[in-house]
């Protein structure tokens, strides 16, 4: 595996532990499909690979004799790692895109029920050392559910989107796209509140010698802000804060409860799309099908007839 492999799989795999809660399991086995990937193409770099080079691939796992659910699975591997690598710039183009394998079976997004996302907006407000921690920790919080953002989006917000009290953010989303993301009033005023200590602090920085940052969310990480990571841990602790189970809460998590809220509430699925930085439609469907679950669950649970059986 040449260190280009490594870099990307690494951060891909970085990525789906810090977004999307990936078990240990998931990502040990994401990362067993890509190394054979990689080590099939040899020192092919990926930003170089084809659509023919990954069907190659597909043909040389059946010649092993691989099963079809592992085959679907090592597909599905390299089409996430590809789909990962066009949303973050890396390639024009998505090689994997148009390409057919073993069918599985997919599964719904699992979300938040409002009264947990509320009870989780209340827990930030209380969780943290410091006063500061506790502004950034409600910020952070209340963007996150207000707008939908993806966590890497959301740690890495300039300090100029959110001068003058504004009533919508620029949004810089995957492959350099942006989109403009309407706040609620609690996530206005908890993002003034939040610039205006943040501000304090770095004058105060300045003033000791040191560099301004020019994120919302500074911290002393490589990358100068709060890292995805970090912001994966802390929703975590604000889980436990508001006794909801850590386990069910993921900033990806609030990204889908976000979606289902919106649309429970009667959003147009477009303006959805727009809000998510979707480009296919296709993607945001998804939501209707975790609205309709919701709706039979709550009538096979009160419907009056439900339990006919029981009496």
């Amino acid at each position: 595996m040449t260190p280009d492999h490594a870099r990307w799989i690494s951060t891909f795999l970085e990525a789906q532990a810090a977004e999307l809660d990936a078990s240990e399991n998931t990502l040990l086995a994401y990362g067993r499909d890509l190394k054979a990937f990689a080590e099939h193409l040899g020192d092919q770099d990926f930003d170089r690979v084809s659509r023919a080079e990954i069907e190659a691939f597909l043909v040389a796992c059946e010649a092993l004799g691989l099963a079809q659910s592992t085959r679907a699975r090592r597909l599905s591997a390299v089409k996430q790692l590809f789909r990962f690598a066009y949303e973050e710039g890396w390639r024009a183009d998505n090689p994997s895109l148009k390409i057919k394998g073993p069918g599985r079976v997919k599964s719904l997004p699992k979300t938040l029920s409002e009264a947990q996302v509320d009870a989780l907006l209340t827990a930030a407000r209380s969780h943290g050392r410091t006063p500061d921690d506790r502004l950034r920790n409600t910020c952070l919080m209340e963007l996150l559910y207000a707008t939908g953002m993806r966590v890497s989006e959301l740690v890495s917000l300039p300090a100029s989107a959110a001068r003058g009290d504004p009533r919508m953010l620029l949004v810089t989303g995957k492959g350099g796209k942006e989109r403009m993301v309407p706040l609620s009033p609690p996530a206005r005023a908890a993002l003034a509140t939040w610039l205006g200590y943040r501000d304090d602090a770095q004058d105060v920085a300045k003033a000791e010698g040191h560099a301004p940052s020019r994120f919302l969310f500074p911290s002393r990480s490589g990358a100068g802000h709060l890292t995805r990571h970090r912001f994966y841990t802390l929703i975590k602790e604000i889980a436990v804060t508001a006794g909801v189970s850590p386990s069910t809460v993921t900033p990806h998590r609030l990204r889908h409860a976000f979606a289902t809220h919106l649309l429970a509430n009667g959003a147009d699925l477009r303006a959805i799309q727009t809000l998510l930085g979707h480009a296919d439609i296709s993607t945001t469907e998804i939501y209707t099908h975790v609205l309709d679950e919701r709706l039979k669950d709550l009538v096979l649970s009160h419907h009056p007839l439900a339990d006919k059986d029981d009496a």
